[in-house]
């Protein structure tokens, strides 16, 4: 077999939401965003930025930012 110098992308058509489980709709749940620990309360996740002022995200925006049940090391 020869070279032609050529090279081959494959691409992923895989969505994200396709990669990563449902977000946990039972109350008191915790997920991870962005360094951050956002609680689920009624239909919203709510949590502190990084100046630990009270933030509130969708389910929307926790998709959106990305999201994981365990905390990244940092």
């Amino acid at each position: 077999m020869t070279d032609t110098g050529t090279t081959s992308t494959t691409t992923n058509t895989m969505t994200s939401t396709a990669t990563r489980p449902p977000l946990p709709t039972a109350p008191g749940r915790v997920v991870w965003c962005q360094g951050h620990a956002f609680v689920r309360e009624n239909a919203r996740w709510v949590g502190v930025d990084d100046r630990g002022r009270p933030r509130s995200l969708t389910d929307a925006d926790l998709r959106r930012r990305g999201w994981s049940l365990t905390r990244a090391a940092r």
